[in-house]
């Protein structure tokens, strides 16, 4: 037996170090590296340098998600330094990875690292005014918590990450309450993580633009107990209504936001209850969630935000348009005017280079020619979350006013 721990405990100090010679690379490590190497580095400008030691690689890509930013190839010097700068970069939350003799790898000189899905990828930010409310500062500060949410149709628990405005846990406030919604591909740490909704939430409060509110961001997928490394592979059901196609239903979704997760909520945590203090919102598959739940339990929101979706687009799944609405609640043809008295917030914004904005766009002009109050946002970008955080930051800006 203490012949097989040692062999285990053997394998498990140098899987490192193979990981390490596959990328055939040769990289310092903690404080030492820690001395020598900055990177990122945000210069004046608003050029990035980026910087990685690997004496043994013969090829280092830098791999970004902005315009130009991918597989930019990086110059190394006579030490094993790779370094390479880019042109001024708009301000904003980037990510990014190296590509090492073709393998994928962090930044190690960077500990700024979030999941997205099944991806890793660290990031920077560009400041500005604009980008300000992306940026953690010395202001008050909310709380994340994990709440293990009772499933009716799984008959067990399902996981849900709930934002707490600064000062909950030393008053007896009661606050409205935001579902938001991740997309596909995506899980309940999408909106912490990717989307950094509790520093948005903070710097927004903190300036008085935004109502302290209670944020419960879910997994999405009804029949799904959480994120993939705890919940195994997903079991697909067939299609609600414009759902995004591979989903559960919109009653299983449904019962999963309105029959499980808000009496959850209204028990455990101090929410408001009623309409009007609860909005459901969420970005492209979490918008066509938000719709199908939202606008057919106009009892129960009074607020709905649709990021990105991509249900105005007529497929084998949505009519597309207005129609799409229609189907889910046909009040939005029959009584479009007592349909918009209940809504106090309709909420749809875009990428201006996401295929979905020419649906949106023309649906909104549809929606207002019929009386409804949209406010419809787009912003510089494709479907990605320099979007949606951006979306997020407007939307709490006038919810629950």
């Amino acid at each position: 037996m203490k012949l097989i721990q040692a062999i285990l405990t053997t394998l498990v100090l140098t899987a490192p170090a193979w990981a390490q010679e596959a990328a055939n690379t040769s990289i310092a490590t903690g404080a030492e590296q820690a001395t020598k190497v900055r990177s990122p580095e945000v210069l004046p400008d608003k050029r990035v340098t980026f910087r990685l030691v690997a004496p043994k690689a013969s090829e280092v890509k830098l791999v970004g998600n902005w315009s130009g930013g991918r597989n930019v190839a990086m110059a190394k010097d006579a030490s094993g330094h790779w370094t390479v700068t880019t042109a001024a970069l708009q301000p904003e939350l980037w990510a990014y990875t190296f590509s090492v003799d073709g393998v994928r790898m962090l930044d190690p000189n960077n500990y700024n690292v979030v999941r997205d899905g099944v991806g890793f990828m660290n990031t920077l930010l560009v400041l500005d005014e604009a980008t300000s409310v992306f940026q953690a500062k010395a202001v008050p500060h909310g709380t994340v918590t994990t709440a293990w949410v009772p499933s009716t149709e799984l008959k067990t628990s399902r996981r849900a990450f709930v934002y707490t405005p600064p000062g909950y846990e030393a008053g007896n406030t009661r606050y409205p309450v935001l579902y938001l919604l991740h997309g596909s591909g995506g899980d309940e740490a999408a909106w912490p993580d990717m989307g950094i909704a509790n520093i948005i939430m903070d710097n927004l409060i903190a300036s008085g633009k935004a109502r302290p509110m209670i944020v419960v961001m879910p997994n999405a997928y009804a029949n799904e107990y959480a994120s993939l490394d705890l919940a195994g592979p997903r079991k697909a059901g067939p299609p609600g209504v414009g759902s995004g196609g591979t989903g559960p239903t919109t009653d299983s979704n449904i019962q999963a936001i309105v029959g499980d997760l808000i009496p959850y909520v209204e028990k455990n945590f101090r929410a408001l209850p009623g309409r009007d203090n609860r909005a459901l919102a969420g970005l492209s598959m979490g918008s066509g969630i938000s719709a199908n739940v939202g606008f057919k339990r106009l009892d129960v929101f009074a607020s709905v935000g649709l990021m990105s979706a991509g249900n105005f687009r007529k497929s084998a799944t949505s009519p597309g348009g207005v129609a799409w609405l229609e189907a889910i609640n046909p009040e939005f043809k029959t009584d479009p005017a007592g349909t918009n008295k209940k809504l106090k917030l309709l909420f749809m914004s875009c990428g201006t280079e996401d295929p979905r904005v020419d649906g949106m766009t023309q649906a909104t002009k549809d929606l207002q020619a019929r009386g409804f109050g949209v406010t419809y946002k787009t912003y510089p970008g494709e479907h990605e979350w320099k979007v949606w955080r951006h979306s997020l930051s407007d939307m709490a800006q006038v919810l629950f006013k």
